[in-house]
């Protein structure tokens, strides 16, 4: 079975377009690791992450949106870990 992403986004603060950027970095970076990635509508704020149901990252618990090149690593330790993400890798 391929891992799922979900992607929840708040649509009161019209964060679509964030998550659709951050689904096309990912699937970009992950094109034939992930199975599946879903752009869910929500509301009150929210931004959430998740990959087979396990949240990687919540903008209220964290305090602000991902950085591109810590989320990739988060996917790639779950889903790809000997992968090389490149300049990715690399810590801020």
């Amino acid at each position: 079975m391929t891992p799922r992403l979900e992607i929840e986004y708040c649509t009161q603060c019209r964060w679509l377009l964030r998550a659709a950027w951050t689904a096309q970095e990912l699937l970009t970076t992950f094109a034939t690791d992930l199975g599946e990635v879903a752009l869910i509508p929500g509301i009150g704020g929210v931004f959430e992450v998740r990959l087979d149901g396990e949240t990687l990252w919540s903008r209220k618990a964290e305090g602000g949106f991902p950085e591109i090149p810590l989320l990739k690593r988060m996917v790639r330790d779950r889903i790809a870990p000997d992968r090389d993400l490149g300049h990715s890798d690399k810590k801020a």
